[in-house]
């Protein structure tokens, strides 16, 4: 899993906080973490219906759904896509040893318990959502850390 992952959840769970239309530079200043690095995240998140980008003076992002209608799962496949984390490339039928083609009828064991094993990750991030992780920073970093969130990220510049 990219790191784009974690960046992505950790400006989705932020951007509960606020009604506000709030500019990727901000995030990324929040963050402590590359601007043009998280606009690309940002940029997948809008591309998968996630967040929206507000244009003008007072743009950004907002999410486009209530949090506790996007996944964690939304998330990790719109920045780094729905494919499986293991493909696998069937080299028992290769080598000196191989197992002949038509003796392969069913998917290597190896295979199998990869599968079983992406199947199990994605049933549970698809029963995190961002609400839920909004709700567990907010209960782990103490009851005012999203409203200081909040307030930092709505705060005039200048």
């Amino acid at each position: 899993m990219s790191g784009g992952v974690e960046w992505a959840l950790h400006c989705c769970v932020v951007l509960t906080s606020v009604e506000e239309p709030i500019p990727a530079t901000k995030l990324a200043e929040l963050h402590d973490v590359s601007a043009s690095y998280l606009a690309k995240q940002l940029q997948a998140l809008s591309r998968a219906g996630l967040v929206r980008s507000v244009q003008g003076k007072a743009g950004g992002y907002v999410l486009t759904r209530e949090p506790a209608s996007i996944t964690v799962l939304d998330v990790v496949e719109a920045v780094d896509g729905p494919a499986a984390a293991f493909t696998c490339t069937e080299i028992r039928q290769r080598g000196p040893l191989a197992t002949p083609a038509e003796s392969c009828t069913t998917p290597c064991p190896i295979a199998r318990a990869m599968s079983g094993a992406d199947a199990a990750w994605r049933e549970a991030l698809r029963a995190v959502s961002i609400a839920d992780l909004a709700q567990d920073v907010a209960e782990s970093s103490g009851p005012s850390a999203m409203t200081r969130v909040s307030a930092w990220l709505t705060a005039p510049q200048g």
